[in-house]
């Protein structure tokens, strides 16, 4: 019993730290379980590690979220912008498609490929920011660069601040920007995954529990520093980190 404290600690610990930065929390999860043969590892798990990111980013930006609730256009373009992820990915979870790409390999190529991607957009210089620049074009435009975070690997918060970035966003509004749309994406896949978990009598015991609390306050220190981050550096951090990790997965999986 011992031992799955441990393994949810480190899960829990991955998920709340690599979220909300781009490089896929989705993706380290499935690396660390399959290295290591974690016993507690499993998609209902996972869900209950999104849900405790999703208390954390609400209570974080509990004050913005009050101000955007009483402005319609940019409530209706966070909507927007949403609803392609929501959408395609209740299709891929409820179809079970999204267990095809859980593995190594596609994380692996996905690593790299949006990693490099992210390196380009990264070099914009033009500033636009969310109170001014924000349209339905842009936002929609944001929204289906982030149905593609259905892929573990893609890194939902990394390709929202890729797009963004391309848009001339800055680092900081581009950064905004993902954790805001994180909102409707965390909550839909907390629900869908509470659903399933409640549909196959799963019992919602102490280790669910614990893997929430602990993700939401690793989850809420990594908001707070990644956003002091994108205001004195740009993200080549990241994009190397990203090209350093897929190697390594390529020689696990090629060798």
């Amino acid at each position: 019993m011992i031992s799955q404290y441990i393994e949810v600690l480190i899960l829990s610990f991955i998920q709340g730290f690599s979220e909300f930065i781009p490089v896929s929390s989705s993706g380290h999860l499935i690396i660390v379980s399959e290295i290591y043969k974690f016993n507690v590892s499993s998609l209902q798990l996972d869900i209950t590690f999104h849900l405790g990111s999703l208390f954390a980013i609400i209570f974080y930006f509990r004050n913005d979220l009050l101000k955007i609730t009483k402005n319609k256009n940019l409530f209706s373009l966070i909507v927007l912008g949403s609803l392609p992820l929501i959408i395609v990915g209740y299709i891929f979870f409820t179809t079970g498609l999204i267990d095809y790409f859980r593995n190594l390999k596609i994380i692996a190529w996905t690593t790299l490929v949006f990693g490099l991607l992210l390196f380009f957009a990264d070099r914009s210089q033009i500033k636009q920011k969310i109170d001014v620049n924000v349209n339905y074009k842009s936002i929609l435009i944001i929204g289906l660069f982030q149905m593609l975070a259905i892929v573990p690997g893609v890194s939902r918060s990394g390709i929202v601040i890729t797009a963004s970035r391309f848009l001339n966003f800055d680092r900081v509004d581009s950064s905004k920007i993902a954790f805001y749309l994180s909102i409707p994406a965390l909550a839909g896949a907390s629900f869908l995954g509470i659903q399933d978990i409640l549909e196959t009598n799963i019992n919602f015991n102490l280790i669910f529990l614990f893997s929430i609390i602990f993700s939401s306050f690793i989850s809420y220190l990594t908001i707070k520093y990644f956003l002091i981050y994108v205001k004195k550096f740009d993200l080549k951090f990241f994009v190397y980190y990203r090209i350093f990790l897929a190697l390594i997965l390529f020689v696990i999986i090629y060798s």
